[in-house]
């Protein structure tokens, strides 16, 4: 979170980050979901004044569910199928820089790690990205 304050100082944006979370698996390969997934929050709350972030975990029918949620752009959950897609964007490069790739990224690390990972959301609302790792 640092960094991403560091890189634009005049936005106004709230972290939430719960402590002593951990999980088993490759520390490279996982540090990279959560820089990707908290990226993406930063990039898509960039267009509020004010936004919201916040990293935590959950426990459901005995396991642990971890999340990352912005109360940022969102997206309309008809095109859910195509995020995780690789190169496939549901806003424009001039909205939102990117390539496309980072969110298959993650679901390819997680699924090696024998997770899942799923996304809900609505536009102007806001994103939640949830994953396991056994």
């Amino acid at each position: 979170t640092k960094r991403l304050k560091e890189r634009e100082p005049e936005r106004s944006v709230t972290f939430a980050i719960a402590r002593g979370l951990s999980v088993t698996g490759d520390k490279t390969l996982l540090s990279a979901v959560l820089e990707n997934l908290l990226e993406n929050a930063w990039k898509f709350t960039s267009k509020h004044n004010e936004a919201n972030i916040e990293f935590g975990a959950r426990l459901e029918n005995g396991k642990r569910i971890f999340f990352i949620k912005d109360d940022g752009a969102g997206f309309d959950m008809r095109y859910v199928d195509k995020l995780f897609g690789p190169f496939q964007r549901l806003h424009t490069k001039e909205e939102f820089p990117g390539i496309g790739i980072g969110l298959a990224s993650v679901k390819r690390i997680i699924s090696r790690h024998g997770g899942r990972v799923w996304v809900e959301g609505a536009v102007e609302k806001g994103t939640t990205f949830y994953f396991t790792i056994p």
